[in-house]
């Protein structure tokens, strides 16, 4: 019967250190799964955050981290590809001429309608305001800064070269007073 005894005990503190065993790896378990779930929703929010970033980064001017320098003399080709001002630019660049917006369409393959022909010279007109990039020498017609597609009105302000002499207009001199009375 001792040795009944014995067994019993020895069984029943072995099964104890088994339950004993068995509840701290349960909890371990429990510990770590909760550890998991925190870490499942420090990354949806990680996610989240830059999805928010990446929204807003589709809201801004793809060169935002260049020179204002750069932009202005456009001697750069970071405008987005297949826009109106890329393919604007590639085209003028081509003919080496300014070109009409008509002209403009044509040499992109876009069809010649009035929402591109507005499109087109509303984009370009941006930067024709801003003195940037593009330059409108006549009504509909843009050239490029680079190329030194200069509008007409700056041309005429330019100082005259030294080989060129303008002759004085037929009426220099006259005192418009002595022509109402000659007549």
């Amino acid at each position: 019967m001792a040795s009944f005894a014995i067994t019993y005990h020895i069984r029943t503190y072995r099964e104890r250190l088994i339950m004993t065993s068995r509840h701290r790896i349960e909890e371990r378990i429990a510990k770590k799964e909760l550890e998991i779930q925190e870490l499942e929703m420090k990354l949806r929010e990680a996610k989240a955050y830059i999805q928010a970033l990446q929204d807003v980064m589709k809201m801004m001017p793809k060169d935002t981290g260049e020179s204002a320098s750069s932009n202005s003399t456009g001697s750069d080709s970071s405008f987005r590809e297949g826009s109106y001002v890329s393919d604007a630019r590639n085209a003028i660049l081509r003919a080496g001429r300014p070109l009409h917006v008509v002209e403009i369409l044509k040499a992109t393959n876009r069809p010649n309608d009035r929402k591109n022909r507005i499109g087109m010279a509303g984009s370009l007109a941006a930067y024709v305001r801003r003195e940037e990039v593009f330059t409108r020498p006549k009504p509909n017609t843009f050239g490029l800064v680079d190329l030194g597609n200069v509008a007409p009105s700056h041309q005429q302000t330019a100082a005259p070269s030294a080989s060129v002499r303008p002759s004085p207009p037929d009426d220099f001199g006259m005192d418009p007073s002595e022509e109402e009375t000659a007549h």
